[in-house]
């Protein structure tokens, strides 16, 4: 409590002291906190959010959801179908049917250094997706395009193996061939480490976007400029400063000294911040909550002995009053989760088994898998170790280490031992999780797209390991082939009625070995001055940046 009265108080002071001219600053300049600071500016390497909302601003995909939930196009001129002729079926090399489809680059498209957007871009990004060293975050997806045939400077059509219901949307974030080839070509093993999005991060030929970055000072600030090569809308902004903060309780004290302009949902306040935020400062500012697509959970690394065995990770929840903890933390605003797709998606299942607080059975399931308690009532297994677990996130999240607290003292009245032990966000998801380093427990959020199949984060090829280039989002370790048939089986279903089926039977797998604890999904807010305009948060994994060349100075 006095650190944070001190960051509140004190620190919302100095802050307003030390910033003088902070009332005559240019209308034309927009300044964002965030509450990490991104790992890599890469668009394929490391998945963050704080990377995403860099990228929302700096870049542009082929296709994305928009704040609709409806699938728009950005850097791609349309989107294909069966209807429109620009998606064929055809055999696939694997075996049954793939699909081809034809995509053109929007006429005018040009990197930040002015050298055109072209298929030589897209071949090479292709190139670096597949390679097994990369380390991208998502390899499958790049190996299932087996071909790309170039017709022309802005027309491709990509052959993929697989015919999936998502065969029209293309998430493709371009690299520049004319910068990144030589680099790439060197050493693909170690080109994560030696592109120049890591080196010289202003080069202005990385970015496609409304804006380009035009300055970086690691973990404190990306500086952003007016993109003049842009061929979309013209932003009104010249500059745009994204600010980052790693302490949510110092992000408010920003806000309120003049430092900030605004903060983002997905990497705001606390939901109670936000709550008594408003109450005191709704004249000045608008808070918007946002339901969305952003789960909430603690990742299990499958490869701790204890986390193995099944009885074990049902004791971990069922210890758990997790209805408690969103009342009495969040007001009862964020759900609690039961598995891993959100009430909101159209593939939700409501009759998944659920895990209600029980320490009784608890106690019980740790029995059955051969536990006893120990002489300070710590369980020990029939191995003699006890049953102690490191549970970590982002270190200066206050509801994040709120949580932690909370977690901790409902597992240590049923005898399970947990340490709390967190990092900076730019360490934790750099290296930490990515590399699977952590040793027990991580508690973070995945951000998702509607209905958006979880084969990154749960099917056995997606596991990261030093032979891959940690590659893949399954940090848990989890593997298990009739998950991987599911995940197969819904990717190639077009018929949304069986689909639905197919998701219903994920759900509940997910739930019966819960290879992850689920926590809630959360209510984002979004905090944003009364005379900022056109700001649209999304509620999932697209950020609310993709629209930033829409926002404006209301007039008075």
């Amino acid at each position: 409590m006095k650190r944070r009265e001190l960051l509140g108080g004190a620190a919302a002071a100095a802050l307003a002291a030390a910033a003088p001219g902070v009332e005559a600053q240019s209308v034309r300049e927009l300044r964002i906190g965030i509450s990490q600071y991104p790992a890599t500016l890469h668009p394929l390497i490391d998945s963050m959010a704080a990377k995403s909302y860099v990228l929302g601003a700096t870049h542009r995909p082929f296709t994305a959801f928009g704040p609709d939930w409806r699938p728009r196009t950005y850097l791609a001129t349309e989107q294909p179908s069966f209807a429109n002729g620009r998606a064929v079926r055809e055999p696939s090399p694997e075996g049954g049917q793939g699909v081809a489809t034809t995509w053109t680059i929007r006429e005018g498209a040009r990197w930040g250094d002015g050298t055109p957007v072209t298929t030589r871009d897209v071949v090479f990004t292709w190139e670096v997706g597949r390679h097994p060293k990369t380390g991208v975050a998502s390899l499958e997806s790049f190996r299932r395009i087996h071909r790309i045939e170039v017709v022309d400077e802005r027309t491709f059509i990509l052959h993929d193996s697989r015919l999936t219901y998502q065969y029209d949307l293309l998430d493709l974030q371009l690299l520049p061939e004319h910068l990144e080839r030589p680099i790439f070509a060197r050493d693909p093993a170690t080109y994560r480490n030696r592109t120049l999005y890591v080196t010289r991060p202003t080069e202005p030929g990385l970015w496609l976007g409304p804006y380009r970055v035009a300055e970086v000072v690691p973990g404190a600030h990306i500086r952003l400029e007016r993109n003049p090569t842009f061929w979309g809308s013209r932003p009104f902004f010249d500059q745009v400063l994204i600010r980052t903060v790693e302490n949510t309780a110092a992000l408010e004290a920003h806000l309120l000294a003049g430092a900030i302009d605004m903060v983002d949902g997905g990497l705001s306040l606390s939901l109670d911040q936000a709550l008594a935020f408003e109450r005191r400062h709704g004249d000045r500012f608008i808070v918007r909550y946002q339901p969305g697509l952003v789960y909430e959970h603690i990742e299990l690394l499958l490869d701790n002995p204890h986390l193995a065995r099944l009885e074990v990770r049902w004791a971990l929840l069922h210890a758990l009053d997790r209805e408690l903890l969103v009342r009495k933390l969040f007001a009862g605003k964020q759900p609690v989760a039961h598995a891993n797709v959100h009430p909101l998606d159209a593939v939700y299942d409501p009759d998944v088994p659920k895990y209600p607080f029980d320490p009784e059975r608890a106690v019980q399931l740790l029995q059955r898998a051969g536990y006893r308690r120990g002489a300070d009532g710590v369980w020990v297994d029939p191995q003699g170790r006890r049953l102690s677990l490191v549970l970590m996130t982002t270190a200066g999240n206050r509801t994040r280490e709120l949580v932690q607290q909370v977690l901790q003292g409902m597992w240590r009245r049923v005898g399970i031992e947990v340490t709390i032990r967190n990092e900076p966000a730019r360490v934790f998801f750099g290296e930490t999780v990515t590399r699977r380093r952590f040793r027990a427990m991580a508690l973070f959020a995945w951000i998702s797209a509607p209905e958006n199949v979880p084969r990154s984060t749960l099917h056995c090829e997606e596991i990261p390991s030093e032979a891959n280039g940690w590659s893949g989002q399954n940090f848990t370790g989890y593997c298990n082939p009739e998950m991987d048939e599911l995940l197969d089986a819904i990717e190639r279903e077009l018929d949304f009625e069986q689909r639905k089926r197919l998701w219903s039977r994920l759900q509940r797998l997910y739930a019966e070995e819960l290879p992850a604890l689920p926590l809630y999904f959360r209510v984002n807010p979004h905090i944003w001055p009364r005379w900022l305009e056109g700001v649209e948060p999304t509620g999932h994994q697209a950020p609310t940046t993709l629209g930033i060349e829409h926002w404006r100075r209301r007039e008075a």
